[in-house]
């Protein structure tokens, strides 16, 4: 489990080449015609139904052992082969998939993230993303924005999470696409931070621990205590007893609305905060302030929105959680005001190479 960190650049450094490229995309915007650019806009809906095709597919899959023909790569994935083309023209474009001179397609870096085996796989978020009940809910965005409320309760008579417990198909790609997302910022997120610092780590409602794991296996003295829901539980405990880690981490069962485990000398929140409204989250940190000494620290891990008007992933998440859960992204100055209002005092807010940041806070 316990691979080589990966050498990260200096988050600086990623800021400033983002910056750079939000310059040259307002120059081009600036330059066409604002018709056109609106349009470019509107057809970004149709990358993602490409790129769930693929992923749906699995042709970075068929892809895996090398460059193959059209005729070759439709027969492996039961596809047509003059429309795979057509779909392969345009993710090629973006630099997913390529074609070689002699004809074959082959994997790019970025197709390779589509791949079920990859280290780091976006399939599975691929697959959520462009799948019909997301696409669903998405075409109600303006019922959100009218209303300021999630709109599965009116579509589907319940909430996004209740309908995920209750369809399971629909559960099992939402847990697939969020273990895929959180892998992709973890590295980064343990490049930018000493975990190794604490003696005892809580994750609360960490899935089936995989960041706890990778942490633990940076800080052999650390402990650990993964504290999930008893569905999830179970699955977490047989992974980390298949990691070696049963002796160092243990599980515990709840709801984190009624309590958490006390005595944690860091108490981790990553992606938690952001999928529940205002009251609900302030529920969750109530919980967790009542198990915390007086010396713990809280580690909040999600996006947070800069004060400025450049496109950033945190504006695009917001309107997520907008439209599914009710929940909402924040920019620091509102993080500190809601965490003061429920106990806490914002210290400092660690970045990341990933759009992530670790928001340390402490009991006031």
């Amino acid at each position: 489990m316990a691979s080589d960190q990966p050498r990260m650049p200096p988050p600086g450094l990623v800021r400033a080449v983002e910056l750079v490229r939000s310059g040259l995309s307002v120059a081009y915007r600036k330059l066409v015609p604002g018709q056109v650019a609106v349009m470019e806009m509107l057809a970004a809906g149709w990358l993602t139904q490409a790129i769930h095709a693929a992923a749906e597919l699995g042709v970075a899959d068929a892809l895996a052992d090398g460059p193959r023909s059209g005729a070759e790569l439709a027969t492996a994935v039961g596809a047509d082969e003059d429309a795979l083309h057509r779909l392969l023209r345009l993710l090629i474009g973006h630099g997913i998939f390529t074609r070689r001179r002699d004809g074959r397609y082959a994997l790019t870096p970025m197709a390779r993230a589509l791949r079920r085996d990859a280290d780091v796989s976006l399939r599975d978020a691929a697959l959520f993303f462009g799948c019909a009940i997301h696409r669903e809910n998405w075409s109600h965005l303006v019922d959100a924005v009218r209303t300021g409320k999630p709109v599965g309760p009116a579509l589907h008579g319940m909430s996004f999470f209740e309908h995920a417990r209750a369809d399971r198909g629909l559960g099992t790609l939402f847990d697939n696409a969020m273990t895929s997302i959180g892998s992709l910022g973890l590295a980064p997120l343990l490049a930018a931070y000493d975990f190794a610092q604490f003696e005892t780590l809580v994750d609360v409602a960490g899935g089936e621990g995989t960041m706890l794991a990778e942490i633990l296996c940076r800080a052999p003295r650390s402990k650990g205590i993964l504290f999930e829901l008893p569905e999830v539980a179970e699955s977490a405990s047989s992974r980390l007893g298949e990691l070696g880690l049963a002796g160092r981490c243990a599980v515990e069962r709840g709801s984190f609305f009624d309590a958490v485990p006390q005595g944690g000398d860091a108490y981790i929140l990553k992606h938690i905060l952001h999928d529940w409204p205002e009251d609900d989250a302030g529920r969750i940190l109530t919980s967790v302030r009542a198990a915390m000494k007086p010396d713990a620290r809280l580690l909040i891990i999600e996006l947070v929105v800069p004060e400025n008007t450049r496109p950033h992933p945190g504006k695009y998440i917001d309107l997520e959680m907008l439209v599914n859960t009710g929940g909402r992204e924040r920019s620091a100055d509102e993080y500190r005001e809601f965490l003061a209002r429920f106990g806490f005092t914002l210290s400092r807010i660690v970045p990341t190479v990933s759009p992530d940041n670790i928001l340390e806070a402490v009991p006031a």
